[in-house]
């Protein structure tokens, strides 16, 4: 769980270490790497922080995102997709894992493509203003902290993980051919 009353960050990319150091110097940012802890060390940090910002490398759908990826990559099967997915979700039904406040994607321009469609197609599908791709891991991203967009906040993950595997690279966010559409 997050830090009631913090908004929290999670940085991803090959960046995220370097970039969550350029923040630890502001007294309003608690940040750490926490890439190799436990869902239930994060939520202990994560729990324990007082400060407004808590930014981190911990993704609580990692394991969701590299089945997915590797689903699409054929390199793992649809059985082990559906087995993470059903395991995050009975994770955020006991609480022990959050959907963060936003997402930042260092350097989405160089990620392999079928990691680009996770980040910047299936999780934006979702809630848009809450996965930022951003340029650089230096102190800019401070500045992004002082002017986060808003909008509306993930849904539920047991809304919308179930449909995840529907979401096929290339045609994720796409309006479906059949589907209305609407006239300005």
């Amino acid at each position: 769980m997050e830090a009631p009353g913090s908004t929290t960050l999670v940085v991803v990319g090959d960046e995220a270490s370097q970039a969550i150091r350029s923040l630890e110097r502001f007294a309003n940012v608690q940040a750490a790497s926490l890439t190799d802890a436990s869902d239930d060390e994060v939520a202990r940090w994560s729990a324990a922080a007082s400060a407004p910002y808590v930014v981190h490398d911990h993704d609580p759908l990692g394991h969701v995102a590299a089945a997915w990826v590797e689903f699409f990559d054929d390199q793992s099967t649809f059985g082990v997709l559906e087995l993470e997915i059903e395991r995050a979700m009975d994770a955020a039904g006991r609480r022990e894992i959050a959907v963060p406040d936003y997402y930042v994607v260092l350097h989405p321009e160089v990620l392999p493509v079928t990691w680009k469609h996770w980040w910047l197609g299936v999780l934006a599908a979702e809630s848009p203003t809450r996965v930022i791709p951003w340029p650089a891991a230096d102190a800019s991203l401070a500045a992004l902290l002082r002017r986060l967009p808003t909008g509306r906040a993930w849904p539920d993950v047991h809304a919308w993980l179930p449909r995840v595997p529907m979401s096929v690279p290339d045609r994720v966010g796409l309006q479906p051919v059949d589907a209305p559409t609407e006239e300005v």
